[in-house]
């Protein structure tokens, strides 16, 4: 499958620019490549420079409430500059890590609903730079996270929600702007203590800290509230039946 995106001419007689992904879908820390297809209009066109920026719909709190914005989290330089003739076609090849704290938009094809990323393609030519629209970008989980987020699954929870939220998580090594929620109904075994759950992960090239946000409810003998715990596992234990070892998070956050 692949994208493309006709980002329109700059300018009467400028050139026109298509930017083509020949990867739709990536993993956190992998390579997004593709193409960036100039053709040139009806005179030379100075291009100092085509930038690729990674952008992701996020929820930002106010004290009135919240909104919604696009927030750039990674920004690629895909050619030095250029001078493209008129009716020339060129073909600029990138291929780009996107940053291991990328936030995933579907699990084993199915989309999260609510999530938002995009490749937005910037052209500078003579001064005047054109920004297009961002053209779709579908992540999915790493192993390790796909075995957490199936793991849930298997143990009851249901998905509800996901969106990114503008902050940092305490006590992690978030370097993103924002974080991903993933939120579950409560599973059956869980739910007299649980009313529901939120998972992060902080992801870095040797580990993924995972975070829980369990919504406890109240009892007898003391209240409820949201109770947060970081664990961090190894991507080598992406083979391994984490059942035992999520369900043990879970109970000890309840």
């Amino acid at each position: 499958m692949v994208f493309k995106k006709l980002l329109g001419a700059l300018g009467v007689g400028g050139p026109g620019v298509d930017t083509v992904l020949s990867t739709p879908v990536v993993q956190p820390g992998g390579t997004m490549a593709g193409t960036v297809e100039l053709t040139g209009g009806t005179v030379e066109a100075d291009i100092r420079g085509i930038t690729l920026t990674l952008v992701a719909r996020v929820e930002i709190e106010h004290e009135d409430g919240e909104s919604t914005g696009l927030y750039p989290f990674a920004r690629f330089s895909v050619t030095a500059p250029l001078k493209l003739a008129p009716g020339e076609n060129r073909s600029v090849p990138f291929a780009v890590q996107v940053p291991w704290e990328t936030p995933v938009t579907s699990v084993a094809g199915q989309r999260l609903h609510g999530m938002q990323l995009g490749v937005r393609t910037e052209v500078d030519i003579a001064g005047a730079l054109d920004k297009g629209d961002s053209d779709p970008l579908e992540v999915e989980p790493l192993p390790v996270q796909h075995r957490i987020l199936e793991t849930l699954l298997q143990l009851g929870f249901r998905f509800r929600s996901a969106d990114l939220e503008a902050g940092h998580i305490r006590g992690t090594g978030q370097t993103l702007p924002f974080y991903q929620e993933i939120e579950y109904s409560s599973a059956p075994q869980y739910a007299h203590a649980c009313n529901s759950l939120e998972i992060s992960f902080v992801t870095t090239p040797e580990k993924v800290e995972v975070v829980l946000e369990a919504d406890r409810r109240g009892g007898l003998f003391g209240g409820g509230g949201d109770v947060i715990r970081t664990h961090v596992v190894g991507h080598a234990q992406a083979g391994e039946d984490l059942t035992a070892l999520v369900d043990g998070w879970i109970r000890a956050a309840l």
